[in-house]
């Protein structure tokens, strides 16, 4: 703050100093006596000399020419501009260092009964929505379910300090928004609503012109048919999405995990079920299987499992990031690549990071342990290929 104070000193003596050149010249050259000729010229030269950081010398070379004659009256004018145009960038380089010095305010958000986290520094700035993963999951990305990485706390905060607001939410239904509706009882065409109502009261609390959707795991495909026929998208963050069917998607995860042997063919004739449209009964399924098939579940998984992630991001063609973490051991790189095919996408891996965007050995057991440590940073570059994309689209 005190450098701010000896900035806008100098650059006030120094439009001082323009003002009082300005003065001097009106007022000589209402003087055109030829006996007056000297001084004024005497006195511009030492004016100019001030001002340019010249020597008198110098200065005077240059107001009466090699030969002594008169200089051109417009060197006098060209000086002024010279001298306003460095007050400008005087000027403008006290504003960026100003900018530079406001630090970004949390703050509570709403979008009707939707409640989310808003940091914002100066309502110029970019800004990003933070659009959760599947479940139970907050806005500052964990869940009781076992998750408390504060992810998206994290990365808010990462964004903050490029320049880049935030808003990070929480679903319909649940912890801040449990006011706004059942949260089993919703369907995508739900969620693509509560995205809308976020972009029009992020649009009105800044006045901005159009808002990022950053879309985690199943949010990725969120944002994606929440963009479609919305001239007020940036731009589309897809961190982690799936690029396939949530049918395959499951079947994988479920597969790649050995204690879940015994399972699967319990659970790939119950998906099956769920694609044809029909709900499945769990009475005799497997407790672990129960939970995931929950009847209370089953009309969002019938809504949600067919629906194909390349497809809707190629609708909304918009220009989008794929950012995908090599260590993921939920969604894959080749996830990444078939989401890579749908227009206007550009996509970045991630070493080292993930699926809650921690840094992560490949090892599953030591990968998962990251998944109940909230005090672990986020994988390094992740902010920074955020705010690249952000910059270039803004």
């Amino acid at each position: 703050m005190d450098m701010m104070l000896v900035l806008w000193a100098l650059s006030a003596a120094l439009l001082l100093g323009i003002m009082m050149l300005v003065v001097v010249m009106i007022a000589r050259g209402m003087d055109t006596s030829p006996a007056k000729k000297p001084a004024q010229r005497a006195d511009m030269t030492k004016l100019m000399a001030a001002l340019g950081g010249k020597s008198a010398a110098e200065t005077a070379a240059s107001v009466t020419g090699s030969s002594g004659k008169s200089g051109n009256p417009m060197q006098g004018i060209v000086a002024i501009g010279a001298a306003v145009a460095l007050l400008g960038g005087v000027v403008a380089f006290i504003g960026d260092v100003a900018g530079d010095d406001i630090v970004p305010e949390m703050s509570e958000i709403s979008a009707g009964d939707l409640r989310g986290t808003m940091i914002n520094a100066r309502n110029s700035d970019p800004v990003v929505l933070i659009v959760p993963g599947s479940g139970p999951t907050d806005r500052d990305g964990n869940s009781p379910l076992g998750v408390n990485t504060d992810a998206y706390k994290l990365l808010a905060e990462g964004l903050a300090e490029e320049r880049i607001a935030s808003v990070r939410i929480d679903k319909r239904g649940m912890f801040g928004s449990a006011g706004a509706g059942d949260p089993n009882a919703v369907t995508p065409a739900d969620y693509v609503a509560d995205i809308h109502a976020w972009i029009d009261a992020i649009k009105e609390a800044r006045g901005s012109d159009c808002v990022f959707l950053l879309g985690h795991s199943e949010g990725a495909l969120m944002v994606s048919m929440a963009a479609q026929g919305r001239k007020d998208v940036c731009g589309l963050i897809l961190l982690a999405g799936t690029g396939r069917k949530m049918g395959d998607v499951i079947r994988q995860q479920l597969r790649d995990n050995p204690a879940n042997a015994p399972l699967l063919d319990q659970a790939m004739a119950a998906l099956s079920e769920l694609e044809a449209g029909r709900r499945v009964d769990v009475s005799t399924m497997h407790p672990a299987l129960a939970s995931l098939f929950a009847p209370q579940v089953q009309d969002y998984l019938i809504s949600m499992i067919n629906l194909d992630p390349v497809d809707e991001l190629s609708r909304a063609n918009r220009d989008t990031l794929i950012l995908q973490g090599k260590t993921d051991l939920q969604v894959t790189v080749e996830d990444a690549n078939l989401l890579n095919r749908a227009r206007k996408t550009k996509m970045r891996l991630v070493d080292d990071m993930n699926h809650v965007l921690k840094e992560a050995p490949a090892d599953r057991a030591a990968n998962l342990a990251t998944y109940a440590d909230p005090s672990l940073p986020l994988a390094p570059r992740l902010v920074g290929r955020i705010e690249d994309f952000v910059k270039d689209n803004e």
